[in-house]
């Protein structure tokens, strides 16, 4: 279902979301595609050592979008990520009218991977799938040959 392109940004996510890990932030790493498939930006989490939980990465690439591509070229070009949009992050994306949404691993199976840690309390956000916060965006994933990469640098985090 991916192709290579597809696969090798994904693959970039997760290398970014290790920068993370190896940095001391949760691993969350995410990498903005223009139409033509051009690399534009990209980013790793960077909330959990700063003092600004907003310092997500999609939430960063958005605002860089924001900022420096038209609407059209925001419409056209994609965000892959290590893992679903958060609901600030999916708004971000859905405000600013980025295009699609390729993520690796979901906010359900984040949760159930936490849980079967032993992470227990009420988390600051909710887990809402991003394409009910931003409906008009696509949203596809998880990818299911890449899931097993992402969940072992969460299992890292969390040791």
């Amino acid at each position: 279902m991916w192709d290579e392109a597809e696969l090798k940004h994904l693959r970039r996510c997760i290398a970014l979301a290790e920068e993370a890990l190896e940095a001391g932030d949760e691993p969350f790493g995410s990498v903005l595609v223009a139409g033509d498939g051009t690399v534009l930006a990209e980013d790793r989490n960077r909330e959990t050592t700063g003092a600004d939980q907003t310092l997500h990465p999609e939430f960063a690439l958005a605002r860089w979008a924001a900022a420096n591509m038209t609407a059209e070229e925001r419409a056209a070009a994609t965000v892959y990520t290590s893992g679903e949009h958060c609901p600030m992050c999916a708004a971000a994306h859905g405000w600013v009218g980025l295009g699609r949404i390729v993520y690796v691993a979901s906010s359900r199976q984040l949760t159930d991977w936490l849980a079967a840690l032993g992470v227990s309390g009420t988390p600051a956000v909710a887990a809402i799938p991003a394409g009910q916060v931003a409906p008009r965006v696509t949203v596809e994933g998880p990818v299911d040959e890449l899931t097993e990469d992402i969940r072992a640098l969460h299992v890292r985090f969390r040791r």
